[in-house]
């Protein structure tokens, strides 16, 4: 049996790697049973206020996590009604796209063959056909639909996950103790969670309206659309935004022109700048900050997890296990290395006390 106390140190560092090691493969080969339960959980944290708020108000469990699921039905219809009609528009106009991006496309090389510069003899002009723009266009529809798919089974999880949130409480102090110390670390825990969860959101949906707004008064098409990629894709840190803007200029190049193309994209750098590097911050404040390469990281690792869908959940993931951090006072020292600032001087990160309020 391997001795992990003082002497042989080694010995647990190698038992700690070995049993990441484990954890991670096995959260990759669990991906499709993992992520609609990691899915409903982070939609049950939004969803637990509204729920909390009618038990307040005196209605009944059952009745209140149906009101609730139904105010998500709701909101979740209202999106994939914005989607469909938006993506059946878009179908419809891709083959125009295609052609008139490859009708300046071969503008663009007649130019610089004029020039001297032989361009055409190095660039296939049959790139932009519109059967290979059609067959991307479909590629990307059935990703899209393979998410849709998960809605049925991420809302059965969602019913479950609030039903217990009434009792959760309970079982924590049953498994934890009833100390004040354990009630105080636990409230807070779940209040910071369910506040970073809130604060994204909140901050997304500002960006996708903002971003709607801006392709609608430019007259870009598909500003609806246009808008919830920008909403999605706000999860995905430092390269969500740049992601979300490059079909906002491509359809503005093919439909209005090299000069709108400055505008729309100056638009989304104030967007950005004004959600994702003032307000967000302002939310967020000191405790609730990741350090840059921290980010970059998550991002990278739950991408290679779980694909697509991590890159969407790194930050909030890697968020929720850094406030779980500031809570145990053997794994404080792990969160203030993960936080964008330095902690403050003279503070006991491993200290045996109640967490930061």
């Amino acid at each position: 049996m391997i001795d992990t106390g003082d002497r042989r140190p080694g010995g647990s560092f190698l038992n700690v790697l070995a049993s990441l090691v484990i954890i991670i493969a096995g959260l990759k080969l669990a991906g499709p049973i993992v992520v609609p339960i990691v899915l409903a959980a982070f939609l049950a944290v939004v969803t637990m206020p509204v729920l909390f708020r009618l038990r307040a108000r005196g209605v009944p469990g059952p009745l209140a996590i149906g009101m609730a699921m139904l105010l998500d039905a709701l909101v979740l219809v209202a999106i994939v009604l914005l989607v469909t009609n938006s993506v059946g528009g878009l179908n419809e106009r891709l083959p125009e796209y295609a052609r008139l991006l490859q009708e300046r496309f071969v503008g663009w090389v007649a130019v610089l063959d004029a020039r001297g510069l032989s361009v055409g003899e190095y660039v296939q002009l049959d790139l932009l056909e519109p059967s290979r723009v059609l067959s991307l266009f479909t590629g990307t529809v059935r990703v899209v639909l393979s998410l849709l798919s998960m809605v049925l089974l991420v809302g059965l999880i969602m019913v479950f996950v609030l039903a217990e949130s009434t009792v959760l409480p309970v079982k924590f102090k049953a498994v934890f103790g009833s100390s004040e110390r354990t009630d105080f670390d636990l409230r807070h825990m779940v209040r910071d969670i369910q506040a970073y969860v809130w604060i994204k959101t909140l901050v997304s949906v500002g960006t996708g309206v903002s971003i709607g707004l801006l392709c609608w008064l430019l007259g870009v098409d598909f500003p609806i659309l246009l808008g919830l990629v920008a909403f999605i894709l706000n999860f995905v840190p430092q390269i969500g935004s740049l992601i979300a803007a490059v079909p906002a200029l491509l359809i503005t190049f093919i439909t209005l022109g090299e000069l709108r193309v400055l505008a729309v994209a100056a638009g989304y750098m104030a967007v950005n700048a004004l959600f994702g590097n003032l307000l967000e911050p302002q939310l967020f404040g000191r405790r609730m900050g990741l350090s840059v390469l921290v980010v970059f990281l998550s991002l990278l690792f739950w991408a290679w997890v779980w694909g697509p869908v991590g890159a969407l959940l790194a930050v909030p993931l890697t968020m929720v296990v850094k406030i779980a951090m500031e809570h145990v006072p053997d794994l404080r020292w792990i969160a203030a290395l993960m936080d964008r600032h330095p902690p403050p001087a003279g503070a006991a990160l491993a200290e045996d006390g109640a967490g930061e309020g």
